[in-house]
Parts: C-alpha cells; structure tokens; sequence
C-alpha cells in the first residue's frame, strides 16, 4: 500500500529515479534524450518496476490491463520493458519504450496465474520549477461496458517515485579528481599545479587549447555534483549558462557512461558575471538552531536585496538549484566585487574541531593589521611585488587613504555576508578565519583583489593550493604567507603557494578560478533528510 506515496526521513519510503542524464551511446547525447536502451549498462541507471499479479487463468472476453500516466508526467520518466519476457535477453534492441513522451499508456499481457513482469523506469528531468519531482504510474483494469463504448477502470493501483536531486559536494570531502587548463601562458600555474597533485596523490586532468580555444576559467563554467539511488549512483556536471570558450568541454569531454551532464539556458534574461560558477558554492553540513542540514547548504551570490539595477543569477539556474530541496540555498551579498562571484571572498577549509570546518573569509581588517604591524616593527620599506612594475612599500599602503576607504567599503560589504552567514549556517566567531587581503576598487566603485586572493584557494583534504600573495618580505620571507600559515596549520592544513599572478590574478583571477575538482559523494543518504 506505501508504493503510491512517498516520505522523507529514515523512517520513510518510497521509490527513486535517477535522470539518466550520461551517455552509454554511441551518439554523444543524455541518455534520457533517446528512447531506446543504447547498452546493457544502461539499466544500471534506470529502476526497476515489477507488476505481479496473481488471478485466473486468463481475464474475461474484453477486459485489459493497461499501464498508463498523465501528460505531464511523460515528459519526466521513460518506462522499457522486455520485448521478450521471462526469455534471456539476447540483445539490448529486445527492450523496447512503452510510456514517456507520446506513449501514455500500455497494454500489459497477462499471463494468468501468479506472473511478474518487469520494466525499466528512468527519470527524464530534474526537478524544477513547475516540476517537484514526484511521478505516478498507474496500473488499471478495464471492463468493458458495451460494445462501441470505451472500457471503464474498476481497479487501479499506483506507484510514486521521486526523482534524485543533482547534489553539490563540499570542500570537506575527499578530493577524486582535478581539473586545471592549460593555455599559452599559464606554465607557472600549471607547474604550481602539478606539483600540488602529485604530492597529494590526485589525478590532474587538463584541458588544453584545442578545446578550452583559450578560456581559463575551469571553476566557472562548471560545477560537479551526483545523483543517487539505493541501487546506483554517478557525477553528474551542471554545464553553467555562462558559456565562453570552454562551453564545449562539459558535453563533449565529460559527459560519456556514468557521468551525466545537466545545463539552463536563460531564453529571457541576459546572463552576467555572477552566472558564472565560482559565484555558486556549497557549505559543508550544518545545523541551524536545531534543523539539520546534512548536505550542507548552497551559497550564490545576488545583488544587494535592496538595489534596483544591480547584478544577479538568473531565474533559471536559481530555481533549478531552490527545487533540489536537500542544500536549500543562501543568497549572498556578492555584486559589490566587479566580477561578482562569492569565491572572492570565502571559503571552507576542513577542520578537526567544532563543527569539523572553518569558514575563511577575506578581510582587510586583517591586511591592514598585518601591514602596520609591519611598520611598527620597522619594516615600513619592505615592498609588495618585489621586482615588479607593481613594486609598492608597506609604508605607502600605508598612507594612501584613498585605498584605505576603499576597502572600508569592502570590509562592511563582507561583514554584512559574514552577519548571513552566521545566522543562516549557524556559525560563531570562533568558526571563522579572516584572511589579511586587501582590495582596490574600479571605476564602476566594484572591488577587485588588490594582490592574489588567498581566499580563492583549492582545497584537497588538507591540502592548500593558495595564491602567492608577493607580500613584504621579512627575514627572506613572505610575511603574508607568514600569517596564511599561522591561521590554518594549526587544524593540520599545510599551505603551497602557486603563482598565478600574471595568469590568473592581472586577468581578475585566481586559482579556485581556475580550477575545479571532483569529489566524493556524501556517506549520507539524501532520502533519510527529515523534509
């Protein structure tokens, strides 16, 4: 009797789907786009349905069993079955789509006796707007009435599924793999790179020109995640609608068997900076006075809630991530930056203690700290970008004050997210790092990193890869580096500093920019969340 309902939580129940959303076949596109079964392997990601039935022999003179679902839910799920039931299957062209798209219903041959007959179901679209992704299936007998009448239900039975929402993994679970770009200019990154991976022992992938035809920015025009079911699971690559150079690498070089690809594309608004993927980020779990969030929570930046023109994410790449449900998101305060993307100023760093993370944020509080401590203990002339046209003394930071109420303006702007962020991941003072980085602003008033953002960092376990700030010197060393250090070593991290100055930084960049990593899936099951 549960099959036609579904509950969240660990006492719950219900039937899954996954969206069949990778490429088993030969042609190159999801899956869920054709209706037949291209390969063997392609039932793994489907779920499988059995309708038993135990009766007479044979049914009476006109009467049938029919499989059968509404409009709106064909063009949500696909649903196979064997040509040749009970027979081995000695071909993948024996299973054949009986409902989705223009099928509504089936006729089912009944066996007589007690029979089972199995059938394939897979999940054509994610939920979304419009769509919360719950899907019926329904089973009637018909009786005929008379002859040149339709036939009438007299019994129905119904299953329901939920379709598996597309989950984004924290920097606090364990690192897979690595993806970096490889352009004419960027040998320092990628030697920082390299050297990073391989003495932490994950996989680099790069994409070189041939295919990203110079566009760098990995961390934006992509983010991974999963799906899952009890029975399956695989990565799943959400395509951003931002759309340069790179546009092609998620469809043509991720998506294949068992890695599945999902995209929006905005018909009605113009897409900025922040629909770019490093303005969508995820929290590590949290609980909220009380509420539990296991899968974390996701985090996009917006334009202030009270501007009228300023910046935001698009309607269709927002409520696409509001109906996931399990990582309900936090719109964050990101407009002020020029390029607008929340991993300009924040990040998460896996901990021993607390709550098992630290929330990093940039502060120039902390930069100008660092600065006149520098000054007070008569390093006033050591400089910033040492042997650059950049080259600047701590002492004439120090003293442009133009700089200096620039980036008041950007502290109150982060203390206004850092105010969010407490409030809405439950954080406390103690959870937060504050970062010494300073900003300088454009001729449109919006911020850009003054020197490389350590924020901007990747994290693998508890390993750092942290732009090379080019700070100060004191006794041969970084003081920057120095204070990097001293914040996070003491939870075990350890900090390599890439130099993506001229690649990355002068582009208005850094290293999460312009990188990206697959993770692990979560140990936890999203269907036990209490919703």
């Amino acid at each position: 009797p549960l099959q036609g309902s579904w509950k969240w939580g660990p006492d719950g129940h219900g039937a899954i789907l996954l969206v069949n959303c990778d490429a088993e076949n030969y042609y190159k596109v999801p899956d869920s786009e054709l209706d037949k079964i291209s390969k063997r392997a392609d039932l793994k990601d489907m779920s499988r349905m059995l309708l038993r039935t135990s009766g007479p022999a044979e049914l009476p003179k006109g009467y049938k069993l029919t499989l059968h679902i509404s409009k709106s839910t064909a063009e949500n799920i696909g649903v196979f079955q064997e040509r040749t039931a009970g027979i081995k299957i000695s071909s993948i062209s024996d299973y054949s789509p009986v409902l989705g798209r223009d099928k509504l219903c089936h006729i089912v041959e009944y066996k007589g006796g007690t029979s089972e007959v199995e059938f394939y179901v897979e999940g054509r679209r994610f939920p979304d707007e419009g769509f919360k992704g719950l899907v019926t299936i329904n089973l009637s007998l018909l009786e005929p009435i008379s002859k040149g009448f339709p036939e009438v239900p007299i019994f129905t039975d119904t299953v329901m599924f939920r379709v598996a929402p597309w989950i984004m993994t924290p920097n606090t679970l364990n690192p897979v793999e690595v993806f970096v770009c490889s352009t004419q200019d960027n040998f320092q990154f990628l030697k920082g790179m390299r050297s990073l991976t391989a003495r932490t022992g994950y996989k680099l992938n790069t994409c070189f020109q041939y295919m990203n035809r110079g566009d760098r920015w990995m961390q934006d025009e992509l983010e991974f995640g999963y799906i899952q079911a009890p029975h399956h699971g695989f990565p799943v690559v959400f395509d951003s609608p931002r759309d340069g150079d790179l546009k092609d690498f998620p469809y043509k070089e991720l998506m294949g068997p068992d890695f599945g690809y999902v995209t929006r594309v905005s018909l009605t608004e113009n897409v900025s900076s922040l629909d770019s993927f490093g303005n969508l980020e995820v929290s590590p779990p949290v609980t909220v006075n009380g509420r539990e969030y296991p899968l974390g929570r996701i985090l996009i930046g917006c334009a202030f809630p009270t501007a009228t023109k300023g910046r935001n994410m698009t309607k269709v790449v927002q409520d696409f991530l509001w109906a996931q449900k399990v990582q309900e998101p936090i719109a964050l305060f990101s407009d002020w930056l020029f390029v607008g993307h929340v991993d300009e100023f924040m990040s998460f760093v896996p901990a021993p203690d607390r709550k098992g993370f630290r929330l990093l944020l940039a502060s120039p509080d902390a930069g100008y700290k660092v600065f006149r401590r520098l000054q007070k203990d008569g390093h006033g002339k050591a400089k910033m970008f040492e042997g650059m046209k950049e080259e600047i003394s701590v002492d004439d930071i120090l003293s442009n004050p133009q700089l200096q109420e620039a980036n008041d303006f950007v502290q109150s702007c982060i203390d206004w997210n850092r105010d969010v962020l407490k409030r809405e991941l439950g954080l406390e003072d103690a959870d937060i790092i504050d970062l010494p980085i300073l900003f300088n602003l454009m001729k449109d008033m919006r911020a850009v990193a003054y020197y490389p953002d350590m924020v901007n960092m990747i994290v693998l376990g508890k390993n750092l890869g942290i732009p090379k700030p080019y700070g100060p010197k004191v006794g041969g060393r970084c003081a920057l580096e120095a204070e990097m250090c001293s914040l996070v070593e003491g939870l075990g991290l350890s900090c390599t500093f890439i130099d993506d100055f001229a690649s990355y930084h002068k582009l208005l960049g850094e290293v999460h920019c312009g990188s990206n990593v697959r993770r692990e899936p979560f140990a936890y099951k999203w269907w036990n969340m209490k919703l």
